[in-house]
């Protein structure tokens, strides 16, 4: 339970408070700043949760803010983490964006939405559709609501009953991005997969679903036989609408879902993976005149399958003028604020490959023969049809009491994250000749 919840600017300025308990002073969220700043002086980093006087600090960081919790009992710290969390989430649904300006702008509606959202320090409803229905943005609408809807009482709380729609349908995405860091030898040095499964359900009344996929522990916990590939999956999370002692039991995902759009479930995985894009580079430099880059990408998947809007982000130097380009696919572009230039492919096919050349003038003398100083080659990409994991959704059933038929539809995305890097960007190699 928390005592305290409190948004702070970057200075430690608290913006907007909410005390629940009195055993906190409001005058300890000036300490967080100062205390966080002491430990990384120390050399220690600093930890979602530390205690100092006796009082427990729990913060979590969004954007250029800070989302606070104290608390003087032994508390359950991972759910105060959660809570703030799903307050970020609620508070985005809300205004769009968080920040300073959205909060001094709303203080009416996000303390309507603390007092919601926990009380006497414990977290209640944190589902942002249920709280739109009697928290709304126009305040005349406030006196209109006469009571609090009863799906907030209701065992479940994500979901209002009475939805009703004439054609009922539910749409599965899995989406799986791909993180992967290459050196300069070739060899991936890390690469996860990290995935999520979001729904659109559109059904009516109050369903329950059942999601099979070819889960590697379920077939092992089940006794089951696997007729094709398994997979392993890593820091499984659930929407709360997931029945965890079901899947804990039998690894069977059943769950009541709520109207509309939300995510299901993310996990991830640490099996190698090769590249599914590859790019290298060779550059030839004329000191204090011209550089030259002849860039190569290889689509290392099935033929069958397609990447659409491929971005190549290659690096130059940050004086480098008057491109030149010419590519056997696709287009180039200068972007000079980011000191690269970008070859963008509409659609690359699966084992086909293509060459770009750049030219470059150097108005001043500066050293780029530097290999370990330049920047990765960033690569982006999406391929729809495809996971590089291997998961499938084995069946989805739905099963509702009034016995309507409804129909699912699957879809499978693969694409770059965050970080698809590759440090291949090397010195003119005859292997790579010219277009």
């Amino acid at each position: 339970m928390a005592s305290l919840i409190a948004i702070l600017d970057l200075k430690g300025k608290p913006l907007i408070q909410r005390t629940y308990r009195d055993d906190v002073s409001p005058s300890q969220i000036e300490r967080f700043l100062p205390l966080a700043l002491e430990l990384e002086e120390d050399g220690q980093a600093v930890k979602p949760c530390f205690s100092s006087g006796g009082v427990n600090y729990m913060h979590i960081r969004h954007s250029n803010l800070y989302l606070l919790a104290l608390s003087k009992r032994n508390t359950n710290a991972a759910e105060i983490i959660i809570f703030l969390h799903r307050l970020v989430s609620v508070l985005i649904e809300y205004f769009k964006e968080l920040e300073e300006e959205s909060i001094r702008d709303n203080f009416v509606i996000i303390y309507e939405l603390l007092d919601e959202m926990m009380d006497f320090g414990y977290p209640q409803t944190t589902e942002s559709k249920i709280l739109q229905e009697y928290i709304t943005q126009e305040s005349h609408k406030l006196e209109v609501q006469a009571s609090v809807p009863i799906t907030v009482t209701n065992a479940v709380s994500w979901r209002s009953e009475g939805i009703r729609y004439r054609k009922n349908e539910v749409f599965l995405d899995v989406i799986e991005s791909v993180n992967m860091l290459v050196n300069a030898n070739g060899n991936v040095i890390r690469s996860e997969i990290l995935g999520a499964v979001k729904m659109k359900c559109y059904l009516s009344g109050m369903p329950e679903l059942r999601l099979g996929l070819n889960d590697k522990v379920m077939f092992e916990t089940t006794g089951r036989t696997s007729r094709g590939k398994s997979i392993e999956m890593e820091d499984v999370k659930f929407h709360q609408c997931v029945r965890l002692s079901r899947f804990e039991s039998d690894r069977t995902i059943s769950f009541i879902p709520p109207d509309g759009e939300f995510e299901l479930m993310t996990y991830r995985l640490s099996t190698p993976v090769k590249p599914l894009i590859w790019v290298e580079a060779a550059v030839e430099s004329y000191r204090g005149s011209r550089v030259e880059y002849m860039v190569k990408v290889r689509a290392q998947f099935k033929r069958r399958s397609q990447a659409n809007n491929v971005e190549i982000f290659v690096p130059v130097p940050e004086d480098a003028d008057t491109p030149k380009f010419r590519a056997s696919t696709g287009g180039v572009q200068y972007a000079p604020e980011k000191s690269a230039f970008v070859w963008k492919i509409k659609q690359l096919g699966g084992g086909r490959e293509f060459l770009m050349r750049a030219h470059f003038g150097l108005p001043s003398v500066k050293n780029v023969d530097d290999v370990d100083r330049r920047p990765p080659i960033q690569v982006k990409f999406e391929i729809p049809y495809f996971t590089v994991s291997g998961i499938q959704v084995r069946y989805l059933k739905i099963v509702e009491k009034s016995g309507y038929q409804a129909l699912p539809w699957v879809r499978y995305i693969t694409q770059s994250g965050d970080e698809y890097a590759m440090r291949t960007l090397q010195e003119k190699d005859a292997s790579i000749q010219p277009i």
